[in-house]
């Protein structure tokens, strides 16, 4: 009989390892134990060779639905077992560095109990197994066992215990198990915190939405407001009350099925939808339609499937789809508590769905797009954080650093053993109670990860407020504090999510985003670079143009267009040739002289290289909220979606853009296409065309100069991140004209591309001036 020491790391605890490699070692007769300790799975096997060989070899291809292996190692033993028997034994504590599992939707034999009337959890919310349910919205502390997590206050009944401690059962070590005898239950209430005596809640409450009612919904991170998707009048009144005016609404429909019936869905969007994770996937609008206010004025409709007992039993008798937005007054967080829900929410939802098990971390829905024949995140969130990503060789050794992230979309980013551990999507800093969320969330995940801090990374614009507390913290607790350019961040970023190792050739790269700090103080975000993890070299830009009332012209588009006409033409002139247009009429009804004053004085102008205010300036000149955005994007999706009709048919404008050299710079002015795009106005022509030429004229002029610079630096690998590459259009444009030319593009998938990406490559480049 031989004997061999197996090292198994990677997520591989509450996600019913042991009782699989129980299982594995019972079909190769072999004897043993299995146990959890800090560093993941550790099993001890004797028995033949042969049957040794055969139960290694099972292990990667029989893993639980939420596990993920990372390393597997083998070692020979030479003590006898101790009994003929494999059992599991007891875990032990010896330092947790275990990744914690992410919430996971409810899997198929889950929802086979809540639907069979003759099992004990028909219909019954809060049912799930080792593989499904909740994980880190319930977590307080590690180890994850039921007494550190808000499952702790429900003792198990003698079935759901014996289950519990049942190896050959799958509910065998579930921390959240339990049934409608020893579990949560639920409750309707009005909006007066009056509970309503229902034999069935959750169906009176799918009758209520169906009745044009808005219901808050207390899910699995967080409260949504619900109503019918095809209510028109039911989907206003919600805008109201939640003061969300245009953001478009997220939707929730019972199936695929269903889904289909409202919006373009292919085999990659099926399969995203129906992932553990199930997140929100953005699908291009077709066939019946909803209400015109679930997402006003756009091509797509965010959909997403039931992921908990709950939903599937709320969606059950409803055959259209319904929003699901989160549970908050617009721009603050969602509440999670009953008695916040109940205060905060009085006022947009009529009633209220409440249960009794305490969410412990917010966690907002995760959000994905395909792209480019990929699918890429641009919110990540439930049911992917906090799964760690390992780094690319050479970072074996970087530990220790934490990663404050940026301003708006913000994440945080721990590194630890040679992994990054990307928290969820925490919203924007300048909220008040988002930057309250923020610091929790930081306490928790260093508690959970037994994170000992030694460095802290931020973001060099010192107004951050992600920057302010990071610069605290590291006072504080006397770590290292290493800034980090915006954009260098996110092209580092992309190389650890690819896998690039640390001493790999510099890439280039065209970060396109609203604005980051650069150099200088400058404001940058439209970016040719060349870098790598330890250092990022600039070699070129959009033409820097001032920002007339710094943050007003991030709200207002038709600043950036006054802006970007003066600084490219006589402005005079300009008016008199032009004036019959609808966008110089509108500027000139605008304070121009103020803003004159302003720019020459340098008064609150700060210039920028900004593509996202490029973007702005051209949608306002188009008509598309000139004025003002309701939220972040709005003018440059808009301009995305008008020009996506007619984007294939139209080419470049010809003579739109030059690029002229600047000692080692290389400036991409864009007059011609200016002239262009009021002339085509002038003479009539259809907007739509015009916004697809000015798309058409940007990825060429952007793949231009990247082939000029590839061919100056013989740099064949080429990086596209930032916000603005969310866009379809320019992401899958530039993309596939760098790919005919033989180019290797890396995009991000498993990460936003937008700020929600910058802790990563913020933690990664500190590592690498660390190592």
């Amino acid at each position: 009989m031989s004997g061999k020491a197996i090292r198994v790391r990677g997520i591989v605890q509450g996600v019913g390892f042991r009782p699989t490699i129980w299982h594995l070692a019972k079909q190769n007769r072999l004897s043993g134990e299995v146990w959890n300790d800090g560093e993941g799975v550790m099993i001890h096997a004797y028995g033949s060779d042969e049957d040794l060989t055969a139960f290694i070899q099972q292990i990667p291809l029989q893993l639980p639905p939420l596990a993920r292996l990372d390393s597997l190692e083998v070692q020979t033993i030479n003590n006898q077992p101790a009994n003929t028997e494999f059992n599991i034994i007891a875990s032990q504590a010896n330092g947790m560095q275990t990744p914690i599992a992410a919430d996971a939707a409810t899997c198929p034999d889950c929802l086979a109990d809540i639907a069979d009337p003759g099992n004990r959890r028909y219909g019954y919310p809060f049912t799930n197994c080792t593989h499904c349910g909740p994980r880190l919205s319930i977590i307080k502390q590690v180890p994850y066992d039921r007494c550190h997590t808000s499952m702790a206050v429900f003792a198990m009944c003698a079935q759901c215990q014996q289950e519990y401690d049942n190896p050959a059962d799958r509910r065998f070590h579930a921390q959240a198990n339990c049934c409608p005898d020893c579990g949560p239950k639920v409750w309707l209430a009005d909006n007066q915190g009056q509970s309503l005596a229902h034999s069935n809640p959750i169906k009176h409450a799918a009758k209520l939405i169906s009745q044009g009612y808005i219901v808050a919904i207390k899910g699995l991170g967080g409260f949504h407001l619900a109503c019918d998707a095809s209510n028109a009048a039911a989907v206003q009144r919600l805008r109201t009350r939640k003061r969300r005016y245009a953001k478009p609404f997220a939707l929730m429909a019972k199936n695929i099925e269903i889904i289909s019936r409202y919006a373009c869905i292919d085999a990659l969007e099926i399969k995203s939808l129906q992932d553990k994770s199930a997140p929100i996937v953005l699908l291009i609008a077709q066939g019946r339609v909803v209400a015109a206010e679930v997402a006003p004025g756009d091509d797509k409709l965010g959909f997403m499937l039931p992921y908990t007992p709950l939903h599937s039993l709320l969606l059950k008798d409803l055959d259209v789809p319904i929003v699901l937005t989160s549970g908050n007054i617009s721009d603050e967080p969602q509440c999670i508590q009953n008695e916040a829900a109940q205060e905060k929410l009085k006022d947009i939802a009529d009633y209220l769905l409440l249960h009794d098990r305490a969410i412990v971390n917010r966690l907002d829905d995760s959000v994905m797009r395909q792209m480019a024949g990929k699918m890429h995140l641009l919110r990540r969130a439930r049911g992917l954080s906090p799964e760690a990503l390992i780094l690319p060789l050479g970072f074996e050794h970087a530990d220790n650093i934490l990663a404050m992230g940026a301003e708006l979309k913000n994440s945080f980013c721990l590194l630890k053993n040679g992994q990054a551990i990307v928290a969820q999507h925490i919203g924007d800093l300048e909220n008040a109670a988002v930057q309250l969320d923020y610091r929790h969330a930081i306490g928790l995940y260093r508690q959970l990860y037994d994170f000992k801090l030694q460095c802290i990374a931020v973001d060099q614009h010192p107004a951050y407020l992600s920057t302010q507390y990071g610069q605290v913290l590291a006072e504080k607790e006397r770590a290292e504090l290493i800034a980090v350019q915006h954009h260098h961040a996110h092209l580092a970023a992309v190389l650890a999510e690819h896998g690039v190792g640390l001493d790999t050739a510099p890439v280039l790269a065209a970060i396109f985003d609203g604005l980051g700090f650069g150099e200088n103080g400058e404001l940058w975000g439209g970016e040719f670079l060349l870098g790598d993890y330890k250092t990022c070299t600039r070699l070129g830009h959009f033409e820097a143009i001032a920002l007339p009332g710094g943050t007003q012209a991030m709200l207002e588009p038709w600043r950036n267009t006054y802006a970007q006409l003066r600084h490219y033409f006589d402005w005079p002139n300009l008016q008199l040739d032009f004036a019959n247009l609808d966008i110089m009429k509108l500027l000139s009804s605008k304070p121009l002289t103020m803003l004159d004053k302003m720019i020459d004085r340098s008064l609150n102008s700060p210039l920028s290289s900004s593509c996202g205010r490029w973007f702005d300036a051209f949608a306002a000149a188009l008509g598309l909220h000139s004025e003002r955005i309701d939220y972040e994007g709005q003018a440059a999706m808009a301009l995305e979606i008008l020009a996506t009709p007619d984007f294939a048919e139209q080419q470049p404008y010809q003579q739109a853009w030059s690029i002229r050299r600047c000692g080692e710079l290389s400036i991409v002015s864009w007059q011609g296409l200016w002239r262009a795009v009021l002339s085509d106005l002038g003479n009539g022509i259809d907007k739509s065309r015009i916004a697809a030429r000015i798309h058409q004229s940007l990825i060429t002029a952007t793949v231009e100069l990247l082939l000029e610079l590839s061919q100056r630096t013989a740099t064949n690998r080429i990086v596209l991140s930032g916000g603005v590459f969310q866009n379809r259009l320019l992401l899958e444009g530039v993309s596939q004209q760098l790919q005919e030319h033989g180019k290797t593009v890396l995009t991000p998938g498993r990460y936003p591309m937008n700020d929600g990406g910058v802790a990563l490559g913020q933690a990664v480049v500190a590592a690498a001036q660390r190592l």
